[in-house]
């Protein structure tokens, strides 16, 4: 891959080029010591892969990746000394596009196993934009009750617009929410607590052996697959091993299919590649309704665009719009007791 570095420390650019340098296939094409001179790099050379630090002097990493994701769009990487101290704004890159975060590899000490873990994270991005569609297996619909379900899936781009969505559904909301998002498991309890402050219904990790229950917000929080079993509950399994998107929304949204006695709506969001466009179209064969994002609203048009293909969406609505459809399509019936 032609991969640029963003980093103001001399110090950290050269320790992320010596871990290129273990891969013969990387080369570094520039790097840029400030956000205004990656955005200025990326204009006048696009690579493959940006590896972005975020607190720089003047424009920052969060403002920097905006901008490149609206002028010169291109896969960025937040590699920051901390992710964990600077969560917020890992989760507002992300939202204008970036892809995933990793710390800095430590300068000292267990510097390799932070290389291996960059090195990782850069192949997995590699993989993502290859990966093959998935067919799904029509199904026949299921028996519909009152028990309603909203999975959301999101890749890059996705923290913001899931926050949009859960902004806009009603602290009353009818049904229960289950959000699959790709993003490494260590940020996983940030990202909840980091919805929770836009959302009206309470926001938490899903654990193994949760139920879905109505009005309350579930986030996958492992970097296996988040799955309902047939006893209802939920569970976290290795398999499909091969994936490169973990948490898969297309396992999510495969194992609802298969288990959820009601109504499902299912809603994929901006994101790389092309995981949760098989199990969305799944879902539509099936009889239940579902939603992509569409390309002017989308951060990354990567799996709404893979969802449009498919025919998976029944309805292709952009961000601002999402959440009035989902109020309308989860009517409360006062008959029903959640």
């Amino acid at each position: 891959m032609r991969i640029g570095i963003v980093n103001d420390l001399s110090i950290a650019t050269e320790a992320l080029r010596r871990v290129l340098a273990r891969r013969p296939d990387h080369r570094v094409v520039w790097s840029a010591a400030s956000g205004a001179e990656a955005v200025a790099c990326c204009a006048r050379d696009t690579p493959d892969l940006v590896l972005m630090d975020l607190v720089m002097p003047g424009m920052n990493g969060v403002e920097a990746t905006r901008r490149i994701m609206a002028d010169s769009p291109c896969p960025i990487l937040v590699v920051t000394v901390s992710v964990g101290a600077n969560a917020a704004m890992v989760f507002e890159a992300m939202g204008h596009g970036a892809l995933d975060a990793t710390d800095l590899p430590a300068l000292a000490g267990d510097h390799d196993r932070g290389a291996d873990k960059l090195l990782a994270k850069i192949d997995l991005i590699g993989r993502l934009s290859t990966a093959p569609v998935r067919a799904s297996t029509p199904r026949a619909p299921v028996q519909a009750s009152e028990r309603k379900l909203l999975a959301i899936g999101a890749s890059a781009g996705g923290p913001s617009a899931v926050a949009r969505v859960l902004e806009g559904l009603p602290a009353d909301f009818s049904g229960a929410v289950a959000v699959i998002q790709h993003i490494d498991e260590k940020f996983a309890p940030g990202m909840a607590d980091w919805l929770g402050r836009y959302s009206r219904l309470p926001v938490r990790i899903a654990a193994v052996g949760d139920t879905l229950q109505c009005g309350q917000v579930l986030l996958a929080a492992t970097n296996d697959h988040l799955a309902l079993r047939a006893d209802g509950r939920l569970d976290y399994v290795r398999e499909p091993a091969e994936l490169p998107y973990r948490p898969s929304v297309d396992v999510f949204y495969k194992s609802v299919g298969e288990h959820w006695r009601g109504p499902i709506v299912g809603v994929l969001l901006t994101g790389m590649g092309r995981d949760g466009a098989a199990g969305l179209r799944g879902l539509r064969q099936q009889g239940h309704h579902t939603i992509a994002q569409d390309r002017a609203s989308s951060a990354v048009y990567g799996m709404p665009k893979a969802a449009a293909e498919l025919d998976a969406a029944v309805e292709i609505l952009p961000l601002d719009r999402i959440a009035s459809r989902l109020r309308d399509l989860f009517v409360p019936n006062p008959n029903v007791t959640p």
